[in-house]
């Protein structure tokens, strides 16, 4: 399974690619996290659905000093596959 994971709200310059990443690696996560130029985090997750979805709950959370207003999640069909999970 692959997910895209967007959020939105003040979730950049707060540690969320940091959060991200590791909750995602707890997780046995593959994919990676990056910043948007619009100013949301973007989030690819490949796994077990179960575990993405756990990772999405988290992201609706985020670090403590974040304000997370949206979580958007688009399922895909993996296409390219990692062997880790990354921050870019």
């Amino acid at each position: 399974m692959q997910a895209r994971i967007f959020v939105s709200g003040f979730v950049q310059g707060v540690g969320f690619r940091g959060f991200a990443r590791a909750n995602a690696r707890k997780l046995g996560l593959t994919g990676w996290v990056q910043n948007l130029m619009d100013g949301r985090v973007e989030v690819l997750a490949q796994g077990p659905k179960e575990r993405i979805e756990e990772l999405i709950k988290i992201c609706e959370k985020g670090p403590i000093i974040s304000e997370i207003k949206s979580v958007t999640v688009n399922w895909e069909e993996e296409d390219q596959h990692f062997e880790s999970f990354e921050n870019y």
